[in-house]
Protein backbone atom coordinates (compact mmCIF):
# COMPACT_ATOMS: atom_id res chain seq x y z
CA UNK A 1 0.00 0.00 0.00
CA UNK A 2 1.33 3.54 -0.32
CA UNK A 3 1.30 5.08 2.60
CA UNK A 4 3.42 8.48 3.49
CA UNK A 5 3.67 9.19 7.31
CA UNK A 6 3.21 13.13 7.81
CA UNK A 7 5.84 14.84 9.86
CA UNK A 8 3.12 15.93 11.89
CA UNK A 9 0.42 13.39 13.59
CA UNK A 10 -2.07 15.16 15.34
CA UNK A 11 -3.46 12.94 17.75
CA UNK A 12 -7.39 14.19 18.91
CA UNK A 13 -9.12 14.65 22.38
CA UNK A 14 -11.86 15.84 23.27
CA UNK A 15 -11.04 15.79 26.69
CA UNK A 16 -8.69 18.39 26.90
CA UNK A 17 -10.36 19.88 23.35
CA UNK A 18 -13.46 20.47 24.93
CA UNK A 19 -15.18 19.88 21.14
CA UNK A 20 -16.16 16.91 19.58
CA UNK A 21 -14.06 14.90 16.91
CA UNK A 22 -15.70 15.88 14.33
CA UNK A 23 -14.51 19.68 14.98
CA UNK A 24 -11.27 18.65 16.29
CA UNK A 25 -10.71 16.88 12.36
CA UNK A 26 -12.19 20.51 10.88
CA UNK A 27 -9.81 22.36 12.84
CA UNK A 28 -6.58 20.47 12.38
CA UNK A 29 -7.77 20.21 7.94
CA UNK A 30 -7.86 23.99 7.86
CA UNK A 31 -4.04 24.26 9.83
CA UNK A 32 -2.39 21.61 7.26
CA UNK A 33 -3.16 17.98 8.42
CA UNK A 34 -3.21 15.40 6.37
CA UNK A 35 -3.38 12.24 8.79
CA UNK A 36 -5.44 12.69 12.07
CA UNK A 37 -5.68 9.64 14.75
CA UNK A 38 -8.87 9.69 16.46
CA UNK A 39 -8.33 8.82 20.14
CA UNK A 40 -10.94 8.78 22.88
CA UNK A 41 -11.11 7.29 26.45
CA UNK A 42 -13.88 8.47 27.77
CA UNK A 43 -17.28 7.90 25.90
CA UNK A 44 -18.69 4.92 25.35
CA UNK A 45 -18.65 2.84 22.51
CA UNK A 46 -21.71 4.09 20.51
CA UNK A 47 -20.81 7.58 21.38
CA UNK A 48 -17.38 7.36 19.97
CA UNK A 49 -18.67 5.69 16.77
CA UNK A 50 -21.01 8.55 16.12
CA UNK A 51 -18.88 11.20 16.61
CA UNK A 52 -16.41 9.16 14.82
CA UNK A 53 -18.61 8.78 11.96
CA UNK A 54 -19.06 12.61 11.56
CA UNK A 55 -15.28 13.18 11.83
CA UNK A 56 -15.11 10.85 8.78
CA UNK A 57 -17.94 12.69 6.91
CA UNK A 58 -15.38 16.22 7.65
CA UNK A 59 -12.11 14.41 6.85
CA UNK A 60 -13.36 12.91 3.68
CA UNK A 61 -14.54 16.35 2.32
CA UNK A 62 -11.12 17.71 3.41
CA UNK A 63 -8.96 15.01 1.67
CA UNK A 64 -7.76 13.97 5.47
CA UNK A 65 -6.95 10.66 6.27
CA UNK A 66 -8.24 8.38 9.81
CA UNK A 67 -6.93 6.39 11.87
CA UNK A 68 -9.05 5.07 14.69
CA UNK A 69 -7.30 4.74 17.97
CA UNK A 70 -7.69 0.86 19.81
CA UNK A 71 -10.93 0.14 17.69
CA UNK A 72 -10.66 -1.97 15.27
CA UNK A 73 -14.20 -2.32 15.01
CA UNK A 74 -15.46 0.92 14.66
CA UNK A 75 -12.76 1.40 11.83
CA UNK A 76 -14.04 -1.61 10.20
CA UNK A 77 -17.68 -0.16 10.41
CA UNK A 78 -17.06 3.22 9.22
CA UNK A 79 -14.08 1.84 6.49
CA UNK A 80 -11.23 4.75 8.19
CA UNK A 81 -7.86 4.83 6.70
CA UNK A 82 -6.37 2.79 9.59
CA UNK A 83 -6.51 1.86 13.11
CA UNK A 84 -3.57 2.64 15.45
CA UNK A 85 -3.15 -0.55 18.27
CA UNK A 86 -1.47 -0.31 21.52
CA UNK A 87 0.28 -2.96 23.24
CA UNK A 88 -2.91 -4.05 25.06
CA UNK A 89 -4.95 -4.05 22.16
CA UNK A 90 -6.12 -6.62 19.40
CA UNK A 91 -2.70 -8.14 17.67
CA UNK A 92 -2.10 -6.78 14.35
CA UNK A 93 -1.67 -10.18 12.55
CA UNK A 94 -5.35 -9.94 13.45
CA UNK A 95 -6.23 -6.65 12.57
CA UNK A 96 -4.53 -6.70 8.95
CA UNK A 97 -6.87 -10.23 8.54
CA UNK A 98 -9.74 -7.92 9.35
CA UNK A 99 -9.02 -4.96 7.57
CA UNK A 100 -7.04 -6.07 4.62
CA UNK A 101 -4.21 -5.04 3.03
CA UNK A 102 -4.92 -1.46 2.05
CA UNK A 103 -5.38 -0.59 5.90
CA UNK A 104 -2.71 1.68 7.55
CA UNK A 105 -1.85 -0.38 11.04
CA UNK A 106 0.19 1.68 13.19
CA UNK A 107 1.11 0.34 16.85
CA UNK A 108 3.00 1.69 19.66
CA UNK A 109 5.88 0.86 21.68
CA UNK A 110 7.80 1.80 24.71
CA UNK A 111 10.87 0.82 24.71
CA UNK A 112 14.09 -0.74 22.50
CA UNK A 113 12.49 -4.69 23.05
CA UNK A 114 9.30 -3.99 21.98
CA UNK A 115 10.15 -1.67 19.04
CA UNK A 116 12.80 -4.55 17.49
CA UNK A 117 9.87 -7.11 17.95
CA UNK A 118 7.18 -4.97 16.35
CA UNK A 119 9.21 -4.19 13.66
CA UNK A 120 8.64 -7.57 12.88
CA UNK A 121 4.87 -7.44 12.42
CA UNK A 122 2.64 -6.78 9.49
CA UNK A 123 2.46 -2.77 10.52
CA UNK A 124 3.02 0.30 8.53
CA UNK A 125 4.72 2.34 11.41
CA UNK A 126 5.63 2.07 14.63
CA UNK A 127 4.90 4.73 17.41
CA UNK A 128 7.96 4.95 20.28
CA UNK A 129 7.50 7.11 23.49
CA UNK A 130 6.52 8.48 25.82
CA UNK A 131 10.00 10.65 24.10
CA UNK A 132 9.53 13.44 27.45
CA UNK A 133 7.28 13.48 30.43
CA UNK A 134 3.70 13.74 29.10
CA UNK A 135 0.28 14.33 31.19
CA UNK A 136 -2.14 13.68 28.30
CA UNK A 137 -2.31 10.09 29.11
CA UNK A 138 -3.05 8.08 32.11
CA UNK A 139 0.05 5.99 33.90
CA UNK A 140 2.57 6.78 31.02
CA UNK A 141 5.44 4.56 30.53
CA UNK A 142 8.44 6.05 31.81
CA UNK A 143 10.27 8.34 29.38
CA UNK A 144 12.38 6.84 26.30
CA UNK A 145 14.63 9.80 25.95
CA UNK A 146 16.49 11.19 22.52
CA UNK A 147 19.22 9.12 23.29
CA UNK A 148 16.46 5.71 23.39
CA UNK A 149 14.86 6.79 20.06
CA UNK A 150 18.29 7.03 18.24
CA UNK A 151 18.99 3.93 19.66
CA UNK A 152 15.56 2.25 18.51
CA UNK A 153 15.66 3.86 15.52
CA UNK A 154 19.22 1.85 14.41
CA UNK A 155 17.63 -1.12 15.78
CA UNK A 156 14.40 -1.39 13.49
CA UNK A 157 15.50 -0.69 9.92
CA UNK A 158 13.61 2.04 7.38
CA UNK A 159 10.10 0.85 9.02
CA UNK A 160 8.36 4.56 9.61
CA UNK A 161 8.58 5.37 13.44
CA UNK A 162 6.83 8.08 15.28
CA UNK A 163 7.57 9.72 18.01
CA UNK A 164 5.27 10.81 20.92
CA UNK A 165 5.10 12.28 24.29
CA UNK A 166 5.68 15.49 25.39
CA UNK A 167 6.50 16.78 22.02
CA UNK A 168 6.46 20.69 21.52
CA UNK A 169 6.73 23.08 18.69
CA UNK A 170 10.35 23.65 20.39
CA UNK A 171 10.95 20.27 20.39
CA UNK A 172 9.55 18.67 17.73
CA UNK A 173 12.64 19.29 15.20
CA UNK A 174 15.07 18.08 17.51
CA UNK A 175 13.10 15.01 18.20
CA UNK A 176 12.60 14.28 13.89
CA UNK A 177 16.87 14.96 13.88
CA UNK A 178 17.22 11.82 16.31
CA UNK A 179 15.72 9.60 14.00
CA UNK A 180 11.69 9.71 13.99
CA UNK A 181 10.24 10.36 10.53
CA UNK A 182 6.83 11.86 12.25
CA UNK A 183 5.84 13.58 15.59
CA UNK A 184 2.86 12.88 17.14
CA UNK A 185 1.14 15.78 19.34
CA UNK A 186 -2.09 16.23 21.59
CA UNK A 187 -1.11 17.99 24.25
CA UNK A 188 0.53 21.03 22.41
CA UNK A 189 -2.51 20.94 20.34
CA UNK A 190 -5.39 20.92 22.88
CA UNK A 191 -6.46 22.97 25.79
CA UNK A 192 -9.66 24.28 26.64
CA UNK A 193 -10.16 27.34 24.23
CA UNK A 194 -6.93 27.09 22.13
CA UNK A 195 -6.46 27.95 18.73
CA UNK A 196 -6.09 24.53 17.20
CA UNK A 197 -5.26 25.52 13.94
CA UNK A 198 -2.81 27.96 14.59
CA UNK A 199 -0.94 25.87 17.14
CA UNK A 200 -0.68 22.94 14.45
CA UNK A 201 0.43 25.80 11.95
CA UNK A 202 2.99 26.92 14.53
CA UNK A 203 4.53 23.28 14.81
CA UNK A 204 4.95 22.75 11.11
CA UNK A 205 6.53 26.00 10.65
CA UNK A 206 8.92 25.03 13.01
CA UNK A 207 9.95 21.91 10.80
Amino acid sequence: MDFHLPRVYPITDARLAGISQAEQVLRLAEGGATLVQLREKNLSSREFFLDAEEALRVARRRGVKIIVNDRVDIALELNADGVHLGQDDLPPEAARRLLGDEAVIGFSTHNLEQAVMAAKLPVDYLAVGPIFTTHTKRNPDPPVSLEGLRTIRAAIGEIPLVAIGGITAENAAKVLATGADGVAVIGSLFSSGADIKANLERIRRRL
